[in-house]
């Protein structure tokens, strides 16, 4: 493995990132801030309490999740898409780098840049709720599993796209309207069917209600439904990298 152009992607992104450091971190610790505000306010005192756990703690697991979604797909999605735009990507195609030097530059910028956010919005949470998290390890490493999942997602995202609109489809219309179905501001539990069963076909769902397991100890399904459907889809967006790069599918368009 070329472990020194892996190093060099992941530097040349994490500088970009810093570049715009202050418009990338502004932007969730006002949105962030904004539903503790309205949310928090107007529904927490009519909700006091959800399996055990104030409003206000309950749903600090899923705005992490409802942001960390939206800003590891756009980082990594941004990050692989300028090449393209530019046309540096001919010259990474023609460097002596691989498939995996290439994700673990760009994707692990993405992640770093994930938990950075994260870290931001927990602390930002504190301003307005006292919450504890019950296992912080595996809160860490699901949010790692998370944010691994969702910048190979967004590295096939911003592969696809032929047009800086369209890198913001799938984040806009439908990472974050399903991350406000999947129970970011509830519990499942407190629908009624059939609007309870269709909930369960959300596939953000799980991962909200995995990372709430690790903020609460409780959920409303399984941790290991939530572990397999986040593994499983990283799995799925590994096998489809290797299919694009060895077909050149989007690259050499």
């Amino acid at each position: 493995m070329n472990l020194r152009s892996a190093i060099a992607i992941f530097r040349n992104e994490v500088a970009r990132f810093f570049r715009t450091a202050f418009g990338s971190i502004l932007s969730p610790v006002l949105t962030t801030s904004l539903y503790f505000v309205v949310f928090g306010a107007a529904i927490g005192g009519r909700i006091p309490e959800i399996n055990g756990v104030s409003y206000g703690a309950f749903i600090v697991p899923g705005l992490l999740m409802l942001t960390l979604l939206g800003e590891t797909t756009s980082n990594a999605s941004f990050g692989i898409y300028m090449p393209k735009f530019t046309g540096a990507i001919y010259e990474l195609l023609s460097a002596p780098v691989g498939v995996l030097e290439t994700l673990i530059g760009f994707v692990g910028a993405a992640i770093l840049k994930s938990l950075v956010i994260a870290s931001i919005i927990l602390a930002t949470a504190l301003l307005f709720v006292d919450y504890t998290i019950v296992h912080p390890l595996y809160a860490f490493g699901y949010v790692m599993l998370v944010a691994s999942a969702f910048a190979l997602f967004g590295f096939i995202l911003g592969l696809w796209a032929d047009g800086f609109e369209k890198l913001q489809i799938v984040p806009m219309l439908i990472l974050t309207p399903l991350t406000f179905l999947g129970g970011t501001f509830y519990s499942v539990q407190m629908l009624a069917e059939p609007w309870r069963t269709i909930a369960q076909f959300n596939p953000i769902f799980y991962l909200i209600n995995g990372l709430r397991w690790t903020f609460t100890g409780s959920s409303d399904v399984p941790i290991a439904l939530s572990l397999a459907c986040t593994v499983g889809f990283e799995v799925l967006c590994i096998a489809v990298i290797a299919y694009i790069f060895k077909t050149g599918w989007r690259l050499r368009d």
